[in-house]
């Protein structure tokens, strides 16, 4: 069977396997299949693989990869801050070694900079569909050595669904409004002191939406920024990996499948689980580049993703094509921040491309291309992100130059 034959059987396949779910899903079934079809067509390459491996022993190696390694294990301090329209954010804190409790001052270094002898406070932003816990090798690698803020966007995690997208008056989720989730998330875990923002994809244009809205944040307490797999703006444009054709079909289409699918979510939910493997091929094809990337790991990326429920899933989407934020970034430069723009060169979600034009527009920035990694490159390349990103503490002054992170990364 050729790619292109094997693409149209997982379509009716999906098709198929979903219309059985009952008949409000079948009222969805153009939906499906629109979907099925875009699905097939990314899933091809793993087509024949998945052909030759039994479904029950593919589910009980999930089950073995759910128990393997410490993905997603580390903790920190919790706390709560509340969006200015009401919605609660999640967020932990780790401190630093020797510190005394929450926002006390580490006993082992200072920073001497924009708010003078003030702890630097790294605080890290996730991307669409996935959590806090996406940065779990750079968390353990920098866990001690410096004040880190972990928090999960509203709707995703341990936050709470956002106020504004629930009930008869609710709203799209915009990049602006996670800008002031941001804020609302500083406010409580970090008042004082230096920041270091990270954020990968959505997260890093969360950022620029801060910078846009809060200028003078980034005038007097920002010491660096790091953006991982993220753009400002032109995503509309991206292909995807798939033929143009087919691109801006389903670009004309996917709004409405989505807000569709976000209206039968229980039903949907149930028919994630049917398809659990074609969705896991995807998500492996649009996470990751490296064939050697760790079983456990993208074990661990698919439990993320598939945590997050269709309606959300359907609430974030058009905020990514509005989105533009290249002017915001001007904020960065006239506040001289130093910034980390990483991406892998195969990433599929934001290429690489969008990186490029944000070294573009902020020529001091360290530009970083990880050779043979996706989308999640923090953890396909763990040790290459961390190295990265310390080299970003220290010209931030947040750790000395001869910081080691060699073994905390695992």
């Amino acid at each position: 069977m050729t790619e292109s034959g094997t693409g149209e059987a997982l379509a009716v396949a999906g098709a198929t396997a979903v219309s059985g779910v009952g008949g409000a899903w079948r009222r969805a079934g153009f939906a499906g299949a629109a979907v099925g079809i875009v699905a097939a067509g990314a899933a091809a390459g793993v087509a024949l693989e998945r052909l030759t491996v039994g479904r029950g022993m593919r589910r009980r190696a999930r089950l073995a990869l759910d128990a393997a390694g410490p993905y997603g294990s580390l903790r920190g301090t919790p706390g709560t801050a509340l969006a200015d329209d009401g919605t609660a954010l999640f967020y932990e804190v780790d401190e630093v070694d020797g510190a005394d409790g929450p926002g006390a001052a580490p006993t082992r270094r200072r920073l001497l900079g924009r708010c003078g002898p003030q702890p630097v406070t790294v605080v890290f932003s996730h991307g669409y569909c996935l959590t806090q816990d996406s940065w779990h090798y750079q968390r353990a690698a920098l866990r001690g050595l410096v004040r880190t803020v972990h928090w999960d966007q509203r709707s995703h995690g341990r936050s709470a669904r956002g106020v504004a997208q629930t009930g008869p008056d609710a709203v799209p989720v915009s990049i602006d409004r996670l800008g002031h989730d941001l804020k609302a998330v500083i406010d409580a875990a970090a008042p004082e002191g230096p920041l270091v923002l990270v954020g990968h994809s959505m997260g890093g244009m969360t950022i620029m939406a801060l910078a846009d809205q809060y200028p003078e944040l980034f005038r007097e307490r920002v010491a660096g920024v790091a953006f991982v797999g993220t753009s400002c703006g032109r995503l509309g444009e991206v292909s995807y990996g798939l033929p143009a054709v087919g691109v801006n079909a389903v670009r004309r289409v996917l709004p409405g499948v989505l807000r569709a699918l976000g209206s039968q979510a229980e039903l949907v939910e149930r028919g994630r689980r049917a398809t659990a493997d074609l969705f896991a091929g995807l998500i492996k094809r649009y996470s990751f580049s490296s064939k050697d990337v760790d079983p456990a790991v993208v074990r661990f990326a698919e439990r993320m993703i598939e945590s997050t429920p269709i309606d959300v899933v359907a609430a974030f989407y058009p905020a990514f094509a509005e989105h533009d934020k290249a002017a915001a970034l001007a904020v960065l430069a006239d506040a001289a921040v130093p910034v980390l723009a990483l991406a892998g060169d195969r990433d599929l979600v934001t290429p690489g491309s969008h990186t490029e034009t944000i070294a573009e527009l902020l020529p001091e920035a360290e530009l970083v291309m990880v050779p043979d990694a996706g989308h999640l490159v923090m953890l396909e390349h763990p040790d290459t992100v961390t190295s990265h990103l310390v080299d970003l503490l220290v010209r931030a002054g947040a750790v000395p130059d001869a910081t080691d992170t060699g073994t905390r990364s695992g």
